[in-house]
């Protein structure tokens, strides 16, 4: 029974620690190839790599993305 706590407690906390790594971001810009820019200058400076989740353009482009390590 012991054991079978432990393992539970392992897994729990493997999921928590992977799961910290993403991080959601913004960024907007007349344009989108701008807003892409800046998440990618903003990725870099984190030194992860990223994945964009949504895109709008209105009166300028403005895209949010998931940073990943």
């Amino acid at each position: 029974m012991k054991s079978i706590k432990t393992f539970v407690a392992v897994s729990t906390l493997s999921l928590v620690s992977f799961g910290s790594f993403a991080q959601s971001i913004t960024a907007s810009a007349s344009t989108l190839d701008g807003a892409e820019a800046k998440i990618a200058a903003q990725a870099k400076q984190a030194g992860a790599s990223y994945k964009i989740t949504g895109a709008r353009v209105d009166n300028g482009a403005y895209l949010s993305a998931e940073l990943t390590k």
